[in-house]
């Protein structure tokens, strides 16, 4: 009796090893860099600059409007750098596919 219920847990497990060991069929072969750019776009760009704006809000009705410009100037200079070197991604991308055709 023992015996029987041993073989029917060691058969009725065995499918769950089978389904770890298995291979997954559709696995990527590359990172979806795209879709990551898009991701921080989308998602966690706008979070940033919703905080930053609470920040310079918080500072302006304490009357500190001189540290406000200042760290909104470094904000909008930052954003250019942002944009620069997403833009020189872009280049680069459209150059190695020039030279490697």
């Amino acid at each position: 009796m023992k015996l029987l219920e041993i073989g029917q847990a060691v058969l009725s497990y065995s499918s769950i090893v089978d389904g770890l060991t298995a291979p997954d069929p559709d696995a990527p072969n590359e990172i979806d860099t795209d879709g990551i750019l898009t991701f921080f776009a989308s998602k966690i760009a706008p979070i940033l600059l919703a905080v930053l704006g609470v920040i310079f809000i918080g500072r302006a009705s304490k009357g500190e409007v001189s540290k406000v410009l200042t760290s909104s100037a470094i904000a909008i200079i930052g954003l250019g750098f942002i944009a620069g070197a997403a833009t020189l991604f872009f280049v680069g991308e459209t150059l190695i596919d020039l030279m490697f055709k």
